[in-house]
């Protein structure tokens, strides 16, 4: 299934040729391309049709050769009556397919996250590497307060089901001017620290709006009662006292991936620092 997200070029017509000429492909807003943005462009396709299991594709990267057989493989281990997801990693390329980075979990994350308490924070799985089965699609009602669909999608599943990590590549990952979101650079970095102030008030909007991404897990009825408690501490992380928040950190342990991200997630979530009542 195909979706045009409001494409200004000959995407529409090319993708109606190969409808007519290939009845797997279904292009479902042929008569209509409104604009719906990443998230809810990708939520619109997940409910079209009911299936086993969803891939997500993205428009400008290429899928490897066995990327599909290699997850269905990993997916049949499992128990298809829970939700679950199933990821693999990256490998970053330019704009004329040249690999500039082997492993994006590696180069990005250090680490690629399964359980609950690192997806909080910080989110390794990348749609176009991901698959889910129908039990974790049927939990997703809502694009509300979304930082993005497949950050959701795993946070959901670790907190219901299984998150899985398959340790190869299983696209190249194209970075171009255009990318919604992309790979870290060492461009991007220096960009961001070279204006410390405006790279804190960014750091605030992910740690609130993980806050708030978090939330929507309570409702899910079949919490367990120690996911329950992990999630309403972290969302109600800043409430806290000074005191309380330190040991708050230090009894669940919240962090980033990285050392340095961890160091500055832990000194602003303690000292509040340049936290605005506003952005609250």
């Amino acid at each position: 299934m195909i979706r045009d997200d409001g494409s200004t070029d000959d995407t529409p017509q090319i993708i109606t040729q190969f409808a007519a000429t290939d009845k797997r492909i279904k292009f479902i807003n042929a008569d209509n391309r409104e604009n719906f943005g990443v998230i809810k462009n990708f939520f619109t396709l997940l409910k079209f049709e009911i299936a086993d299991y969803y891939f997500f594709s993205d428009q400008d990267d290429v899928w490897l050769p066995n990327k599909m057989a290699t997850m269905l493989d990993e997916a049949a281990k499992h128990d298809q009556a829970k939700p679950l997801m199933v990821y693999m990693d990256l490998s970053v390329v330019d704009e004329n397919l040249v690999v500039t980075q082997p492993s994006m979990i590696r180069s990005q994350s250090h680490h690629a996250n399964t359980t609950l308490l690192p997806e909080l924070t910080e989110n390794t799985v990348t749609g176009g590497v991901a698959m889910i089965n129908h039990a974790l699609a049927s939990r997703w009602h809502s694009t509300e307060q979304l930082i993005m669909h497949d950050w959701y999608l795993a946070l959901l599943t670790t907190a219901t089901g299984e998150l899985v990590y398959i340790d190869q590549p299983g696209e190249l990952y194209r970075q171009h001017e255009n990318n919604v979101l992309g790979a870290r650079t060492l461009r991007k970095r220096l960009q961001k620290w070279l204006k410390p102030m405006q790279a804190i008030h960014k750091y605030w909007d992910l740690i609130l709006n993980s806050q708030n991404q978090a939330r929507l897990l309570l409702n899910q009825p079949d919490l367990s009662d120690d996911k329950r408690e992990l999630i309403e501490k972290y969302e109600g992380l800043l409430n806290q006292t000074f005191s309380n928040r330190i040991k708050m950190i230090k009894k669940y342990h919240f962090k980033k991936n990285r050392l340095f991200h961890t160091v500055v997630f832990r000194i602003l979530v303690v000292t509040k620092l340049g936290l605005s009542k506003t952005s609250r």
